[in-house]
């Protein structure tokens, strides 16, 4: 849920309380790492929480234009030199950065996409991957068709009355998608409130 807080930069409740479970579980992958693209950065706190906790990465963000104001505003106020001013990136429709990273992040995203932006995701992600890089889904999944809980049900509802194209996706479908592009799942890990942290690993 997007507030705002008392300097009217954009505000998200649920990255603030979900920023430090996903540092615990990413920062044992990126010990060895320099350099992140986060695609759909939202507000922009995550990035900065990150960028913060972990200086040896560079820290790369991108979302569509209409969030840059705010993810600039929270990398102004954060004043760190290893976050990056936003690249406009709509994983459908723009071009995708021409440099690689050692890692790709993105966190609540893929619920939001439709079908084909997920598609567009894994066709392009190779390209911005470097040897052995790795990507970082976290989210909602569903797992054989199955809703993980009554809640994660009740909240794809909301989704596809939001927007249709909306939905929570399944981690097998995603898997495949994954394959096809040259990646291997490394890991599958439980996070709090019904949702995953997905690794897959880059093998050219």
């Amino acid at each position: 849920m997007l507030q705002q807080d008392r300097s009217r930069k954009p505000f998200s409740s649920s990255s603030e309380e979900n920023k430090h479970v996903i540092l615990e579980a990413i920062s044992p992958l990126l010990t060895t790492r320099s350099t992140v693209l986060e695609i759909a950065s939202g507000t922009g706190q995550h990035a900065v929480h990150f960028a913060a906790e972990m200086p040896h990465l560079i820290w790369q963000t991108s979302d569509l234009m209409e969030s840059h104001n705010g993810i600039q505003q929270w990398i102004a106020d954060a004043e760190l030199a290893n976050v990056l001013p936003p690249l406009c990136l709509n994983v459908s429709e723009d071009a995708w950065p021409s440099k690689s990273y050692d890692a790709v992040f993105t966190a609540n995203s893929f619920h939001i996409m439709a079908h084909k932006n997920v598609e567009d995701f894994f066709a392009s992600i190779s390209s911005v991957l470097n040897e052995n890089g790795i990507i970082m889904i976290y989210g909602p999944f569903n797992y054989n068709g199955q809703y993980t809980s009554d809640s994660n049900a009740r909240f794809d509802v909301w989704l596809k009355q939001r927007n249709p194209e909306s939905c929570i996706k399944d981690f097998e479908w995603c898997d495949g998608l994954a394959k096809d592009a040259g990646l291997k799942l490394k890991a599958d890990i439980e996070m709090p409130q019904n949702n995953r942290i997905l690794i897959w690993q880059h093998k050219p």
